[in-house]
Parts: structure tokens; sequence; C-alpha cells
């Protein structure tokens, strides 16, 4: 299959989730194409995706960026002049919707990921949001969401059974560099005494709670748990005056080498999060062998196995997530066992997760060449 993801955002989340998507289908033998920004990191795409930057587009999509139209002229050519069998709109931009149905137009299948069906935490423009998201779900051909959860809601909504796939959101945050470089990245872990918080620091996940939750943990000197907040943000707004004698902060953006340093150290992963859809993290936790500790939020507890690969805590309730630190943090016993059951579901649901997309990439693909000729029938 010819398969063209299209990213116009150089986010760098919404990137490390696309490259997941495109490395892996180029790596099983697919040609792929990747439309998106100059601005992007495209550090994280192996050599065998084609990446095309028409447009030096710098956001998701502010009005003024969203009004200049000849960028939008260039990704909608250069997107037909590759001609794929479908078309995956892998992240939100203001140019998605203008541009789904120019492609539809001439033919090509739509799918289009919905990482959100509601507006994040906070948002002051929750109504564009909700409404944007029914124009994309009425426009493209197929949605993928990553939560049973947000597929109950798009069934209610009325959307049919046939148009709609769930699966995990399983990506790493690993680059394309390290893709093949060794067999497993995690071949080799400890299960040290501490609890690893890693990512942009943002209001939605629960910072000062955990931080709270650090300040609340036993003081006795036998107990050697602490956590360890790994990310760049401003710390300061989540709390004020010294911090807790169990925390330890590396406020700064880590790159991958680091990263995969103390995901192979740490004895398990929290989501302190107070609003989530769901994290890529859990995947992260569980490839490396750890277990998690996350909230009873959004799609995230769909992701754990209580007691076997993982805790759910109730949200913004410091105390009960010091609990649950003090009660594993000291077993690495029990750690490793939690942090290999991990790994079994992360396989299981790694396999199953790319079939489903074989299967709605190959009868979108189809849909295609049908109508092709259907086309060529009719010409004739």
């Amino acid at each position: 299959m010819r398969i063209c993801y299209t990213l116009l955002s150089p986010t760098f989340e919404m990137h490390q989730y696309t490259a997941d998507l495109a490395n892996r289908m180029a790596q099983a033998g697919h040609e792929v194409h990747l439309v998106t920004s100059s601005y992007a990191p495209l550090d994280r795409y192996i050599p065998a995706v084609i990446v095309h930057t028409p447009v030096d587009t710098v956001s998701t999509g502010s009005l003024l960026e969203g009004l200049k139209l000849a960028g939008r002229r260039k990704a909608t050519k250069m997107i037909l002049d590759i001609d794929p069998d479908l078309v995956h709109f892998s992240g939100p931009h203001i140019w998605n919707l203008s541009l789904m149905h120019k492609l539809k137009a001439r033919g090509l299948p739509i799918i289009h990921t919905l990482h959100t069906i509601d507006p994040p935490w906070g948002s002051s423009y929750g109504a564009v949001i909700r409404l944007w998201n029914r124009q994309i779900v009425r426009t493209a051909d197929h949605i993928l969401v990553h939560g049973q959860t947000f597929l109950q809601r798009l069934l209610a909504m009325g959307v049919s059974r046939e148009r709609v796939t769930s699966t995990p959101l399983l990506h790493l945050f690993i680059g394309g560099s390290w893709l093949g470089s060794f067999p497993d990245l995690a071949a080799s872990v400890e299960y040290q005494p501490w609890a690893l918080f890693f990512g942009r620091l943002k209001p939605y996940k629960g910072v000062e709670y955990l931080i709270s939750a650090c300040a609340m943990m036993k003081t006795d000197k036998s107990f050697p748990g602490r956590v360890i907040i790994a990310g760049f943000g401003d710390l300061s707004q989540y709390w004020g005056g010294s911090l807790p004698a169990r925390l330890e902060i590396h406020n700064y953006w880590i790159d991958d080498e680091e990263a995969m340093d103390l995901f192979c150290r740490c004895g398990l992963v929290v989501l302190p999060y107070v609003d989530a859809s769901q994290s890529a993290l859990i995947a992260a936790a569980y490839y490396f062998r750890k277990p998690v500790i996350v909230t009873r939020m959004g799609a995230l507890p769909e992701y754990v196995r209580e007691g076997e690969t993982g805790f759910i805590v109730e949200p913004d309730h410091p105390a009960a997530l010091a609990r649950c630190l003090e009660r594993v943090l000291d077993d690495p016993v029990r750690l490793g066992r939690m942090g290999s059951a991990g790994r079994a579901w992360y396989e299981v649901h790694r396999m199953e997760q790319e079939a489903a997309l074989i299967q709605v990439y190959t009868r979108l693909a189809e849909a295609k060449a049908a109508a092709l000729r259907r086309r060529a029938a009719r010409v004739h």
C-alpha cells in the first residue's frame, strides 16, 4: 500500500505518535509518505519514510496561519501528486477539514485520529473543539481513537461501528535514529526505589498533586522511596517554597538517551493526571517492564490491570497516591513481576493494534480501487 500520513503541525508529541505509525508501516514494507511542516522534528522518522515539507506551519493552526491559503494549496497538491491509497490525518490542524473535503472529492479515502473528544482541561474554546470534532467525524471515512470509552462516545453520537476503530496508544518516545540499533532497548532493567514522572509539566498532569503526595510519604529512614520529576516547564506555578525531601527534579528537556536511562532504572512510572484522554507513557513504561500508577481519568484505567500491571488511584487525592507509592517502591521483586506482566500486555496489544490498522487501511485502499474501476467502466 501507499500510505500518506498528514500532520501539518510541528508539535513534538504529535510527531512522536505519527512517527510510530509511519515507521512501523515502512518497516512492514509499505510505501509510506509524510506530508508535514519544515519545522517538524523529523529525527523521529526512519529513512524509509518519504518526508515532504511543502509548508512552514508553526502550530496546530492559529487564525493567522489558517488564512495562509497558499500553504494549504501546496499541501493539497503534494498529497494529490503522491496519489496514495489512503490519507491518514494523524493530528489536528486548522486546514485538516478543508483538505479532507478536497481530497475526498478526488477519490482519496480519509482516516483521521481523534486524540480527544472533550476539550483539554482549562480550555477557553471548548465549544469550538466540539464543533470541529463533529465536522471531522462527519467528513472522514474512518475515525481512529485510543480508548473504548471514546469509541462508545462516538457510537452514542450516532457514528456507525464500521467507521470507528479503537486501539491503545502504544508509541514510545524514541527517535528514529534509535530504532533498529538494539534488539530490545529494555533488555537490561533495574527496579530502583523511585517513581518516575516523565514529560512536559502541564496543569492537567497533576504535578502539584504528585508533589503533595511526596510531602505525605513516610519519613522513616528505613524506607528508601522517592519520586523523580523529569521534564521541562515552570515548576513554580505548581509549588511554592522548599520541595519535599523525597522529590528530585530534572527540570529541562530530556533527550532520548537520558529518557531511556530513567525508564530502565526507575521502579515504576506515575501518571497523576487530573484530566486526560489517554497517554502513551503507559505503553512506554510497559515496554521497559515497569508497572504504572494512573488516575481514574479518561481511558487511562483501560490500560491497567489493577494489581497486575499497575494501580489506579483517584485523581487529586495525594494521600491515596502517597500510600500507593509506599506499598510498592521498596519491593523490587513485586515491581519486577508486575513489570513483566506489563511488557506481556504491551506485546499482545502491539500486535493487535498493527493488525487492526492494516485491516482498516486495506479496506480503505480497496474502496479506492473499486471506485477507480467503476469510473473506468463508465468511461468505456
